[in-house]
């Protein structure tokens, strides 16, 4: 496994599903990527899942209550900063929201959401005792996001600014096609063509799982209740990819490299 014990600033450090069924959301993932669980109180009734591949922190889930009505379950991705509070504030000087304020999760860490201009959310997070997941890119973790989004120049815009990102097309093609996002070095994710995004779906972004084979997860994906939006197909030459809502109805895809 690829173990992670501290994350870049500036780069996915976190991922966390809000669901309308935690336990069955407990028991689909499990089913799929073979997660255990460990689930932590947050008040009452209500508990914090942690889910861990390996041993380690792979992903976490919490059933959406009140505040979030009329939310469809969805991926939350939290990216690492330095700080919180001057990012947040950045990110409303860019053209951003960030509707929750700044707030610190007990000793775990400070965070905020953060709308981005073309409306997508996401989370930002400076760790203190939590530093992020501790595996990924390796089969069943978090391995890649993309962001869907009308705006592609204005969110190309805000983010550069934002995090130091640096988004580009593939070599020989225009910024109409696949938009690679690179955080110094190292691609972490992209914002996808016009041709991808369907009429009617608010902008997101959406969290891939690296699989051994995208095909064979998918089939079983659906046997455990998932529905189909993209059916198994190549990115270029070298990988597979599928895009699934779980049972609840959360958004995510399945990624493999093809040999």
């Amino acid at each position: 496994m690829a173990h992670i014990d501290k994350h870049t600033p500036g780069t996915f450090c976190w991922v966390e599903l809000g669901t309308t069924d935690q336990d069955g959301a407990k028991r689909f993932y499990g089913s799929l990527f073979g997660w255990t669980f460990v689930d932590f109180p947050i008040g009452p009734a209500d508990s914090y899942t942690m889910f861990k591949l390996d041993g380690r922190d792979s992903a976490a889930a919490y059933e959406m209550g009140d505040r979030e009505a009329g939310v469809p379950p969805h991926w939350n991705l939290y990216i690492a900063v330095e700080d919180a509070d001057s990012a947040a504030a950045r990110a409303v000087e860019l053209g951003g929201t960030v509707p929750a304020g700044v707030f610190d999760v007990h000793t775990n860490g400070r965070m905020a959401v953060i709308i981005d201009p073309t409306g997508a959310a996401f989370c930002i997070w400076q760790p203190k005792q939590t530093q992020g997941i501790g595996v990924m890119g390796e089969n069943n973790s978090y391995v890649w996001a993309d962001l869907s989004t009308d705006d592609r120049m204005g969110a190309k815009k805000f983010y550069e600014a934002l995090f130091g990102w640096k988004l580009t097309p593939g070599h020989g093609k225009d910024e109409s096609t696949y938009l690679h996002i690179m955080a110094g070095e190292n691609a972490i994710a992209g914002i996808q063509p016009g041709e991808m995004r369907k009429p009617g779906v608010p902008p997101h972004w959406m969290p891939y799982f690296m699989v051994a084979d995208t095909d064979q997860a998918t089939a079983k994906a659906q046997e455990l209740g998932a529905a189909v939006y993209a059916p198994p197909m190549m990115a270029g030459e070298g990988l597979r990819f599928a895009i699934l809502a779980d049972p609840q109805g959360a958004v995510f895809a399945l990624f493999s490299p093809v040999k």
